[in-house]
């Protein structure tokens, strides 16, 4: 039973010969778009697979990778073997001209930095300008030592000196507990 019913279905024909029939049955000035191909498949084909999107497009990808198909403005169309093939974006490259014969070209200079010559003498060390003691120092200033007193807070005393100036701790504070909670009734 089950072969007989196998026999019954008919095949889908591939898709590369679906797409191109579209393609022709469409037969657009500009080509054919996925949308209206997929539509033309869905109404001539009804029993195609749930992954039909996916297939279409994986068919169309590869068929205009192989050049089966040309897609030009979100269009695609069949190629036509006789036309030039179409310019890409950008500056086309130069075409190289041969030298004559005779003439050796050099190696082309390796990119990055020249390593350093062994044989080179080293370079004099430039004297370190003279600093007078009145300037700053270089760099982020150092915090002051703190004791735990202050970080948390109980010290007596109300100077807290740290390199920002605000005089709390980094981070953030910690979660402050409330006292215990009493249940209150309300009677009327």
């Amino acid at each position: 039973m089950a072969a007989e019913e196998g026999n019954n279905i008919p095949s889908l024909l591939p898709y590369p010969e679906m797409i191109l029939a579209a393609i022709a049955a469409l037969d657009e000035k500009n080509g054919s778009n996925k949308t209206s191909i997929s539509k033309y498949i869905e109404s001539k084909y009804r029993d195609l697979p749930a992954a039909h999107s996916t297939l279409l497009s994986h068919h169309l990808n590869r068929m205009k990778a192989t050049g089966e198909l040309i897609f030009w403005k979100n269009n695609y169309m069949k190629a036509d073997p006789n036309a030039p093939p179409r310019r890409g974006r950008g500056r086309p490259p130069k075409s190289k001209v041969p030298l004559p014969p005779g003439i050796v070209v050099s190696p082309a200079r390796p990119r990055g930095r020249p390593p350093k010559d062994p044989n080179a003498p080293p370079k004099p060390v430039k004297p370190k300008p003279a600093t007078t003691g009145s300037e700053k120092p270089r760099g982020r200033p150092r915090k002051m030592a703190q004791s735990m007193e202050e970080v948390n807070g109980t010290a007596t005393t109300t100077i807290v000196a740290m390199a920002t100036g605000t005089g709390r701790p980094r981070g953030r504070p910690p979660k402050v507990r409330p006292a215990s909670v009493t249940e209150v009734s309300v009677q009327y």
